[in-house]
């Protein structure tokens, strides 16, 4: 689970386009913060600490405090808007959250020992069929990352969500399959020449999958 950081913000009485369009020149970028059945709370936050933040990564997965007038306000951003052209934030959405909310986030899939998986060793090639994995979790207990070990897999094996050792009251928002986060695909020349079964039909459950997400 990332650390949770402070972002202190300030009040917004005025909103609409014009209002948004002077914060904004001024260095900072409109926000909100809504849920737990209270009203939302119109803010405005300084656009170098937000951007800095998504750049650092796990923006999204990491549950941030907001001071405003001395009170903070536990937060999950939810969603946040870039300029078509210019790239930089416009405006960022966040849901209040405690430690018992329970939240929907992508966690990203991280692989380690690709140098000793014997499907790879032996010119296999990894297919990432998920680079994220959507779950339901508890707000204060956001995972990081999944690791998947790739040491033993071979070729024509499909990596199942199984294979990922999800931590307690997490559990994917997919429930009906075991489904496929990545293959380990054999190149075209060596599926040809061992005409193996395996490989092809790893690869089209693959391929079933990434026509699903």
């Amino acid at each position: 689970m990332s650390e949770t950081y402070v972002l202190k913000a300030e009040a917004r009485e005025r909103v609409g386009k014009g209002s948004a369009r002077a914060i904004r020149r001024d260095g900072k970028i409109p926000a909100v913060i809504y849920g737990d059945n209270q009203s939302p709370l119109s803010i405005t936050l300084p656009l170098k600490e937000v951007t800095m933040k998504i750049h650092d990564g796990g923006f999204m997965t990491t549950v941030a405090d907001i001071e405003l007038d001395g009170t903070k306000h536990h937060v999950l951003p939810k969603a946040y808007e870039l300029h078509p052209v210019k790239d930089t934030v416009m405006h960022v959405d966040f849901l209040r959250v405690s430690a018992k909310t329970d939240v929907v986030v992508e966690i990203p899939v991280h692989f380690i020992n690709e140098e000793t998986c014997p499907g790879l060793k032996k010119g296999g090639v990894l297919n990432i069929v998920r680079h994220e994995v959507e779950v339901h979790c508890p707000a204060g207990s956001i995972p990081e990352y999944f690791t998947v070990d790739l040491s033993g897999f071979g070729l024509g094996d499909a990596i199942k969500i199984s294979s990922v050792d999800l931590p307690a009251k997490v559990t994917p928002t997919i429930t009906d399959r075991d489904f496929t986060i990545a293959t380990i695909a054999a190149p075209a020349g060596l599926k040809s020449e061992s005409g193996g079964e395996g490989e092809d039909e790893g690869q089209a459950e693959a391929e079933v999958e990434a026509g699903e997400e």
